[in-house]
């Protein structure tokens, strides 16, 4: 080789080295385990639409930045994602193919009502699905913070996230020792269904230790038809009440007026004043989420506060 030549050939490798140097690093991908497989997503992604409400408490939660969300109802603390600054990417059940597609997301968070519609979303971008486990139901949510918590970066918060919730439904499992036994119930549009231990809302007496009234309902997930007369049947100690009609803004009567009857207010908790009107949009809408659980621990801690 020349001077010359030789000369050219090392100035052309410095010159590739310091433009290597100089080009930001490919962000390493995270293979993450999900209700529908495995899938590698890029860490630390930037543009994030979620179509699970739980998902987006819990990233809301941990301070992650969300680029889209689903039109529609959301509880107070997830208000301002109804806001300008969020793309609409369509509704909790039924994507906007076109907004999304137009979002250019690096990564799709979906679970639960969006479950069914992984395959398209997954051919857009790299897609999870967090759908919660009813019958592990506070085990599925810390998975999920987990799961977040290490695409983010955000491990350490995760850890304390799950610390806090571990101590409040250990908390809860205290306070409802000796309670009696409680009942859950649905209502919409004049119609009743109740849920037991296994069911989507089971959590109630899986995790937070309150004793069935019914320990053998139907665990579908509309549960099991009721009516006032198995109410009174049952006569739970404790009965919750979520209302779906109030969680999707549907207006006509609410939950209060609806079981207000001479049959219910034969029921021991109607007379002893522990009818608990759970928080409708933690429970119907958000269901895995950290602000939402712990608003409905602290809820139901406080029902029990002031019983006698």
């Amino acid at each position: 080789m020349t001077p010359t030549i030789r000369k050219f050939a090392t100035a052309f490798a410095l010159a590739g080295a310091l433009g290597l140097a100089g080009a930001p690093a490919l962000a390493d991908d995270v293979t993450v385990k999900h209700a529908q497989g495995e899938t590698a997503v890029p860490q630390n992604p930037g543009k994030v639409l979620v179509f699970d409400l739980g998902a987006l408490d819990i990233l809301d939660r941990l301070g992650v930045a969300v680029a889209g969300v689903p039109g529609g109802v959301k509880p107070d603390y997830l208000k301002k994602y109804g806001g300008d600054d969020y793309a609409k990417i369509g509704t909790l059940f039924e994507p906007d193919y076109e907004a999304v597609s137009a979002a250019e997301p690096d990564l799709i968070v979906i679970g639960g009502r969006s479950a069914a519609k992984y395959g398209e979303l997954s051919k857009i971008a790299p897609t999870v699905d967090l759908t919660g486990d009813a019958k592990d139901f506070i085990g599925s949510v810390e998975r999920n913070v987990t799961t977040l918590g290490r695409i983010f970066g955000k491990e350490t918060e995760a850890a304390a996230e799950i610390e806090k919730l571990d101590a409040s439904v250990a908390a809860l499992k205290q306070k409802a020792e000796g309670k009696g036994k409680g009942l859950l119930v649905l209502t919409t549009g004049g119609k009743i269904s109740a849920y037991g231990p296994g069911s989507r809302f089971g959590v109630l007496h899986d995790a937070l230790g309150v004793e069935p009234a019914a320990p053998d309902l139907s665990i579908g997930n509309h549960g099991q038809p009721a009516s006032f007369e198995f109410i009174l049947e049952t006569n739970p100690d404790w009965l919750f009440v979520i209302d779906r009609d109030a969680a999707v803004g549907r207006e006509g009567q609410s939950a209060q007026q609806f079981l207000d009857n001479e049959l219910v207010r034969q029921t021991t908790a109607w007379q002893k004043g522990q009818v608990v009107y759970l928080n409708p949009a933690n429970w119907y809408l958000v269901g895995g989420g950290l602000t939402g659980l712990h608003q409905s621990i602290d809820q139901i801690g406080q029902a029990f506060d002031k019983s006698s």
